[in-house]
């Protein structure tokens, strides 16, 4: 599952960061983003690549708390499961 995230995390994060970097500088990176190719984002570009790397963001963080395994009990929530 981690490497599906990790995976998951490179491929939002790759296309938010092209997406910006297509719009910001006038077309130059055109390869790299799916987001520029699309119709239905027209004129929503660059929000659809904060939202990209956002979602990125949260999949690298949901990748690295997949690699650490279960969150641990408090010890309130211990008593209570017992």
């Amino acid at each position: 599952m981690k490497t599906f995230f990790g995976f998951l995390c490179f491929v939002l994060l790759a296309q938010g960061v092209g997406g910006l970097l297509h719009e910001l500088t006038g077309g130059r990176f055109r390869l790299w983003s799916l987001v520029a190719r699309l119709d239905a984002f027209d004129g929503y570009e660059i929000y659809v690549s904060v939202i990209l790397v956002v979602a990125g963001l949260a999949m690298g963080a949901a990748a690295d708390a997949a690699g650490r395994g279960a969150v641990p009990l408090s010890a309130d929530q211990e008593g209570k499961g017992r």
